[in-house]
């Protein structure tokens, strides 16, 4: 069967991933034909595992199958489905996700940032409220919300809350321990960033925090977050 580890980019995915391989021996794969997130960091370090087989025969199989994915949920996700849905305060997943993309020429960081918030299609990643929509209704008992802020602040404790009340026949490994965020800036710094809530406040500018309020869906789903314009 499938579990999918479902988010907008830059929500803490690939901690994520790193965490369910430390402390379950977790292995994932994406839905992408490559995965440049493990090639960037480690397979061995992100618990990287190649898909091998479609998502009818992942669904179809007792094993269990840990699937990543930026995309809005799509016909490629069975209603039924489990799903951890990992969400991040908008504003920051997409500042985060500018810098990345414009690591090498920071001088694009705004303009990335702006096609960011206006994007809108309706396959893919999309724009984030709609993506977060997507995941989030109508709520499933199937599909686990996971936020970011607690993620970051206790680790270990949310994620083996979230498999225990989700994924309760995936049992903890002995001894494993989540890595701190120092130690994932040491293994790559540009990546690992600041790891941080409310990183927008200093890197969001005005005009672009007036357009993000302003684009379908993000203020819905900042609302259903519990969210607000601060």
């Amino acid at each position: 069967m499938i579990v999918w580890l479902a988010s907008f980019p830059r929500s803490g995915n690939t901690f994520l991933r790193i965490l369910l391989n430390r402390l379950y021996g977790v292995q994932s794969s994406t839905v992408y034909d490559v995965d440049g997130v493990a090639r960037r960091l480690g397979e061995d370090f992100v618990g990287y595992a190649e898909r091998q087989v479609s998502y009818a025969e992942m669904r179809a199989s007792e094993a269990l199958y840990f699937v990543k994915t930026h995309r809005q949920r799509d016909a490629d996700v069975d209603e039924a489905d489990r799903a951890i849905c990992l969400v991040r305060d908008g504003r920051d997943s997409l500042v985060s996700w500018a810098r990345m993309m414009s690591e090498d020429d920071p001088a694009q960081f705004e303009p990335r940032l702006r096609e960011m918030i206006e994007r809108d299609t309706p396959i893919g990643t999309g724009s984030w409220g709609k993506n977060v929509l997507s995941w989030l209704q109508p709520a499933a008992g199937q599909r686990r919300v996971l936020r970011y802020d607690e993620l970051i602040a206790r680790p270990s404790e949310t994620v083996t809350e979230t498999m225990a009340t989700l994924v309760p026949e995936r049992r903890l490994l002995a001894g494993g321990e989540p890595p701190d965020f120092a130690t994932l800036r040491e293994t790559d710094p540009r990546f690992f960033r600041r790891g941080m809530v409310g990183s927008y406040r200093d890197e969001l500018p005005p005009d672009l925090h007036r357009l993000f309020w302003s684009r379908p869906g993000n203020a819905e789903a900042m609302e259903l977050l519990g969210l607000n314009r601060i």
